[in-house]
């Protein structure tokens, strides 16, 4: 691990300011992070996995440069859509985000992503939650309305649409005003939300009721982290209007500069089209996890920058699982070294990764290494290899990759018709026809198993396999 000190030099592309930027953080050597988590009303899908495994190694590499990060990821516990399909499917919605939170973190566990510091939920900070509605009540930038819902007054906050980029006029023009009749201004939005008859509730100053989508992530951010924190990330469709609303009502409340640093991941798109339900080209990360391994899927998401369009396809999962696979080979048969110095593929991958956290850079990094541990084998040079295969452990661990065993992660994959011993017992049988010199029983053997998606590497050593 890097000491964090002047040298280390961190460049974040900042959406608030949309360029790159020298990280400084508030307090030297730790960094305070909010990033939005699920609204967990159904399993999480592939753009969450996107956002997921994006802020992931981004945790990592300010870590793996001496970072004490403290990550605060959010659940969004209560809201419409949760409310929404626990009265379809007849059960608390309690019961619903309960069952909804345990299978993200099972999702979340396959595809490597580690635990944030705190995963804080709306329904705990209802208390907090009300107390920044009061102050925006008492500094007058919100209203208590006729129908029982608090409206935040865009109108009172000189700087909205500073994040965006849009202007409240335009926002204004493009409104219908017919909406809502309780609100001031069109463009005003709802931090309290009076609970409708049989709905959950909790007792406000307002009347019964529960809170907005906005403050909620207002409140729970500043309450864990600060007025004013380092980074706050999450997903392309939250810039507007979420994160805007959550710099003017967090600005409005505190009197001090919300974030620092405003970080986006980019867009999933499925063979080139954006990702939705009505399209049929919607994946839960579940689905996605039943056909391919989730070190492939990972790998996948990595191999791109964190803010780039990420096209998802059957041929692109393929491709992510052939390149991961050669990582893997040049690790087969090779037992890292121990204690290996940082060298030049360190600062190589360092320089990539600086570059805000450019990991196709720092992949290709992982490649060169790769590349030169298979000459060093090929020239008989052991303990070369074995330097080589610590580092690429080393790197691939910033981006959550190249931590099986070689011959684990080739023999896992996707579960087929045959199991390991079954395999191993054809192999048997085929090194028993070659011995015999019975050729065409080999190779029929060696056809069966390809047939089954089973890949026969034969060596000096002897005769290894994967699944393809």
């Amino acid at each position: 691990m890097h000491k964090a000190n002047a040298l280390t030099v961190i460049r974040i592309y900042n959406t608030l300011t949309q360029q790159k930027e020298e990280f400084q953080p508030i307090q030297p050597g730790k960094v305070r992070m909010y990033v939005c988590g699920m609204t967990v009303y159904d399993y999480c899908h592939l753009g969450h996995a996107r956002v997921l495994v994006a802020f992931d190694v981004i945790t990592r590499y300010l870590r793996h440069r001496g970072y004490d990060v403290h990550y605060v990821r959010n659940i969004t516990d209560i809201d419409d859509k949760i409310l929404r399909r626990a009265d379809e499917n007849g059960e608390p919605f309690d019961a619903l985000t309960d069952r909804m939170i345990q299978a993200m973190h099972e999702d979340e566990q396959k595809l490597g992503v580690l635990a944030p510091t705190e995963e804080p939920r709306a329904t705990d900070y209802i208390d907090e939650i009300i107390a920044m509605i009061r102050v925006l009540i008492a500094k007058d930038h919100a209203y208590a309305a006729d129908n029982g819902d608090v409206y935040f007054s865009v109108n009172s906050f000189d700087g909205y649409g500073k994040l965006s980029k849009k202007k409240l006029e335009d926002l204004l023009a493009g409104a219908r005003v017919d909406v809502e009749q309780a609100k001031k201004s069109p463009a005003d939005f709802a931090l309290w939300k009076a609970a409708k008859p049989g709905e959950v509730s909790w007792p406000s100053p307002w009347g019964d009721g529960r809170p907005g989508w906005h403050i909620e992530c207002s409140a729970m951010s500043t309450r864990c982290l600060g007025d004013t924190f380092d980074i706050h990330g999450g997903g392309p469709d939250l810039l507007f209007p979420h994160h805007e609303n959550e710099i003017a009502q967090s600005e409005c409340a505190t009197g001090h500069h919300f974030v620092n640093t405003w970080m986006h991941a980019g867009a999933i798109r499925v063979n080139k089209e954006k990702m939705s339900k009505s399209l049929g080209n919607f994946f839960t990360i579940r689905e996605i996890l039943d056909k391919y391994p989730p070190e492939v899927v990972r790998y996948f998401l990595v191999s791109s920058h964190y803010r780039s369009q990420v096209d998802y396809s059957e041929d692109n999962l393929a491709e992510a699982g052939r390149t991961l696979e050669r990582l893997y080979h040049a690790l087969r048969g090779v037992v890292p070294a121990k204690n290996v110095p940082e060298g030049e593929f360190d600062r190589q991958f360092h320089e990539a990764m600086d570059d805000d956290f450019n990991t196709a850079g720092s992949i290709s990094v992982l490649h060169g290494a790769a590349s030169e541990l298979n000459q060093a084998r090929r020239d008989g040079h052991d303990d070369r290899a074995a330097e080589l295969a610590a580092v690429l452990v080393r790197l691939g661990a910033v981006l959550g990759i190249l931590q099986q065993d070689p011959e684990a992660f080739f023999k896992a994959g996707v579960e087929g018709d045959l199991s390991a011993e079954q395999i191993e017992a054809m192999i048997q049988a085929r090194a028993d026809a070659r011995k015999a010199k019975n050729f065409a029983e080999a190779d029929r053997i060696r056809d069966e198993l390809q047939e089954k998606g089973i890949i026969l590497d034969d060596s000096r050593e002897g005769t290894s396999w994967r699944r393809g």
